[in-house]
């Protein structure tokens, strides 16, 4: 309910009045009912902390119909149940939208269809291609096991960079404590000696660059990390810098191992779910990233020409050498969808092995990088001191 002020006219008198309604049509709709000339109507807006913008909880929803169907509920007395429990939100607006479609006679994959925003294409289609096999409960459970893996496997991911990040800021903070307080005070020790070593040279310079420029140097610092702060959210910039990392050949072989286990296993989620070859695979290369699009439009074309599915995706390096095999197999004995999810099952394998290689060899290597650089600076700090000190004895 939102809270409304009102000034209104009643009996000849104005009046100033607060009223509740779901909307502005229903509070003027109670006001007229009552007699009273609206003279202004606004609602009162609650002092609220900035929040992020609230989402539908796709996955919670789907896991939870899946429950009630299972128990028995018909699909519209499922989604009723979860309306009537989900609090005042955007959960129980978007599920009151999908039952006034279904109560219009429209099947859930139609209701989600008027909600793109919201519902994504991928299970739009797994939901239509369920309805006619009479298996959305079991569709449903497969779409959100999919989801699920995809979403583990991203926080794998995201979890091996995770330590490099944090050691590579640890020690920027570390080189610039150096850099900014150590070595000018060292330097002053050597403002007075004639004849230094080149080490002490450049401490001597760099401390007299930062007694002189200090602020601008950090100023400077500063605007270049804002600078690309700003570039790392361009997606153009993000696209070549992605580019470059993926030339990389063993970032490259694990990018497309990940690229092509999500479209094996959305093939086959949605082979499972009765869909034909040709869509499920029309449907499946929209997660393709868009480099290989082109790719798998002439797949797409070679396969509506008449061509097998395995031909055609190995034509158009849309498989490697194991999942061209695995398709043929299932060609072969018409288990299809079973053999893209075992293709997909294997290219996650490999995928999980290079995370953890990943882990083990270049999480130990950047420590070692990190640490060099900072010996480094403390070798340049000492060694003047020592050479230093050996002339003097000698």
């Amino acid at each position: 309910m939102i809270d409304f002020d009102v000034r209104i006219i009643r009996d000849g008198h104005l009046q100033t009045l607060r009223l509740q309604a779901l909307d502005v049509a229903q509070a003027r709709q109670q006001l007229q009912a009552d007699g009273a000339q609206v003279i202004s109507l606004k609602a009162r807006r609650p002092l609220k902390l900035p929040s992020r913008r609230s989402t539908f909880a796709l996955g919670l929803f789907i896991q939870e119909l899946v429950v009630l169907l299972d128990a028995g509920l018909v699909l519209v007395e499922a989604v009723e149940t979860l309306r009537d429990k989900a609090p005042a939100g955007i959960n129980r607006q978007v599920m009151s939208d999908l039952l006034a479609s279904m109560y219009e006679g429209n099947s859930l994959s139609k209701a989600m269809l008027l909600k793109p925003q919201t519902f994504p294409s991928l299970l739009i289609a797994t939901v239509a291609s369920s309805e006619h096999s009479g298996q959305l409960a079991v569709a449903l459970r497969r779409y959100h096991h999919f989801e699920a893996h995809l979403a583990t496997v991203k926080k794998r991911v995201s979890g091996a960079l995770m330590y490099p990040l944090v050691v590579l800021s640890v020690g920027a903070l570390i080189l610039l404590f150096l850099l900014f307080f150590v070595i000018p005070r060292f330097a002053s020790v050597f403002d007075a000696v004639a004849d230094l070593p080149a080490t002490a040279r450049f401490m001597v310079w760099w401390g007299a660059l930062v007694d002189a420029r200090g602020m601008e140097l950090l100023l400077g610092l500063v605007l270049a990390i804002a600078a690309l702060m700003l570039l790392l959210r361009s997606a153009g910039f993000k696209r070549r810098i992605a580019q470059l990392f993926w030339k990389i050949p063993s970032l490259g072989a694990q990018r497309t191992l990940f690229i092509l286990a999500r479209f094996y296993r959305t093939a086959g989620m949605l082979l499972m779910g009765g869909m034909p070859v040709v869509t499920a695979v029309e449907l499946s290369g929209a997660l393709l990233p868009v480099e290989r699009q082109a790719d798998l439009r002439q797949a797409m074309t070679d396969i509506q020409a008449g061509q097998p599915l395995s031909t055609a995706l190995a034509r158009h390096r849309l498989t490697t050498a194991v999942a061209e095999r695995l398709l043929r197999v299932g060609e072969q004995s018409g288990e299809l969808a079973a053999m893209c999810e075992r293709i997909a099952q294997f290219h996650d394998e490999a995928l999980e092995r290079a995370i953890e290689l990943f882990s083990k060899v270049f999480e130990p290597l950047l420590m070692l990088v990190v640490g060099g650089l900072i010996g480094l600076i403390v070798f340049m700090l000492y060694m003047p001191i020592f050479e230093l000190a050996g002339s003097i004895q000698g």
